[in-house]
Order: C-alpha cells, then structure tokens, then sequence
C-alpha cells in the first residue's frame, strides 16, 4: 500500500473476498477496509479466519464478519451474500482468492483423478459458486464488481495438471461472466497475482521453480521471479483498484501484478494461417496444412 496512506474511500460499501483468512486475500481485507469498507472475510481454516476477524475489526470503523467454510460450496457462498448485505447492505463487490498449491511434482504423469477434481473445486470452483451466488444479487442491485484470482501458471509454463486447468478455467470464466453482464453493469476482471504467501515459500517450493527453470519451462526472469516475490500488500491495491469505482469501465481484463510489476494480457484472438472457400475447394490435406502451420 500506498505510504502517502489510503486516498482512496470506499465507505458504504461491502465486499466479500473468499480465500481471505491469510495470504493475498487478506491483505486484500485490510485494504479495502483501510480505505472505510465492510468486509466479510472467508477461509476453511475457522481459526485462522476467526483471529483475522478479530485482528481486522480490532484496527478498522468498518463492519468485519467471517464466514468459514470451503469457497466451492453453494451454501457457504449464499452465508456469504447474507452477511455481505445484512440491513440492506450495499454489496459492491465479490473477490475470489481461494485456493491450494499443487502437490509437489504433481504432473499428467502421476496425477490421480481424486487429486485432480480436488485441485478443480479448490480453483474453479470456489470461483464458480460464490460468483453463481453473487452475480444475480449484482444484477438485481443494479452492478457491481467482480475480480478472480488466477495464476501465471494459467499459461501452462509451470507445467503441473489441476492447478494450471483451474486458474486457465477461472480466467475463461471471469471473461464469460463479463460479457453476460455488461449489459447489467457488472464489471469482472482476473488478476494473476504474483506474492510471497506460505503458498510461494518454502523449501518444497523452491526446488520446484528451480527445477522448471532447469528442464528449460521458465525462463531466468521468472525463476528469479517466483522465487523473489513482493509481499502480498504489493498487489492488494490492484484488486481495490478493480473493485472501485476507478475501474468503471474496465471490464474482461486479465492482469497480472507481483512487487513492483503490473501487467496486462492481451486478449487472446485468432490468427487466420490460410483460408479457401470450402464450398468450392477439397479439404486441406495433412500435407497442405503442415506448409502453413509450421
């Protein structure tokens, strides 16, 4: 954050950040309630979430609640709407920042169908439920603001199974959800953010950057990257920023944030390699099509 202290002022206005009992999405918490908000804090580990509760409320004028309980669940995610707009609360907002690391070495090579649908519910689907819960609320309301949390790995450069499809999947559906609903006003970004959290710290871990960069999957900047990253209070703002009425505008953007580094990816569009009528013309031939694709 910011040493000139929070300009930035959000009261009146309630957020609900999943994943948000430690890491990156509690000092997204502290932010935005730095900056006046009312925050409803989740995470499955109910003694961690109750003493960042307790620690945040303890430090902040605005209402701060906690509702345990894993982020893929649909009754978890409804307890979270309910707390974020008890007494007609204004809910401005969802952020999801759920999620686990990969096991160590896990590849398609080892990987268990059980290890894999855990890895997708801990990140697809902790994105997917509370954003099932929250959009109509939003839409009802007249918008609001949505931001997931995905990961540079989405670009499957890390290599790993259920971690890279599940943050690919939430950036998929984080760009779905804001074409459905810009019509409604409702704005949804990605960020992938880059932060020293117990997630990206360790020994385990840092055998495993360093083993990628030898096999050749991460360049030198990267390794050096990822093993070097800012605290998460570098990339909380980036979040706020999205959530705030700063970002009108914005939405179906995929940024990446880590220290003193934001970024941006591009769009992903399709590039025409060859094109002929197929009313008119056979189809390509394997031959044909390897003259243009290589």
């Amino acid at each position: 954050m910011s040493g000139h202290g929070p300009a930035l002022r959000l009261d009146g206005r309630t957020y609900a950040i999943t994943g948000s009992s430690r890491g990156i999405g509690a000092a997204v918490a502290e932010d935005l309630a730095a900056r006046g908000a009312d925050v409803v804090l989740n995470g499955r580990d109910a003694e961690a979430l109750e003493r960042q509760v307790a620690d945040l409320a303890g430090r902040s004028a605005g209402r701060i609640t906690g509702v345990p309980g894993p982020a893929y669940e649909t009754a978890v995610a409804e307890d979270m709407l309910a707390a974020a707009s008890a007494g007609d609360a204004r809910v401005a907002g969802l952020i999801t920042c759920a999620g686990v690391a990969e096991p160590p070495g896990s590849s398609i090579l080892t990987v268990s169908p059980e290890e894999f649908s855990g890895l997708m519910d801990a990140h697809l689907g902790t994105a997917f439920a509370p954003c099932r819960v929250f959009a109509p609320h939003l839409v009802e309301h007249g918008g609001g603001a949505i931001v997931t949390t995905s990961s540079f790995a989405w670009t499957g450069d890390y290599g790993g199974t259920g971690y890279p499809a599940g943050k690919g999947a939430v950036t998929s559906l984080t760009m779905a959800i804001a074409a459905e609903l810009a019509e409604h006003g409702v704005r949804a970004n990605v960020v992938c953010p880059g932060a020293r959290t117990r997630l990206s710290s360790g020994d385990q871990y840092e055998e495993q950057i360093r083993e990628l960069g030898r096999r050749g999957m991460l360049d030198e900047l990267s390794v050096h990257g990822a093993l070097d990253p800012g605290g998460p209070e570098y990339v909380a703002p980036l979040y706020t920023y999205l959530v705030s009425e700063l970002a009108d505008g914005i939405t179906g953007g995929v940024f990446a944030g880590s220290g003193g580094f934001v970024g941006r990816f591009p769009t992903p569009e399709s590039q025409i390699l060859a094109y002929r009528d197929f009313h008119d013309s056979p189809p390509w031939t394997p031959e044909e099509l390897d003259g243009f694709i290589r």
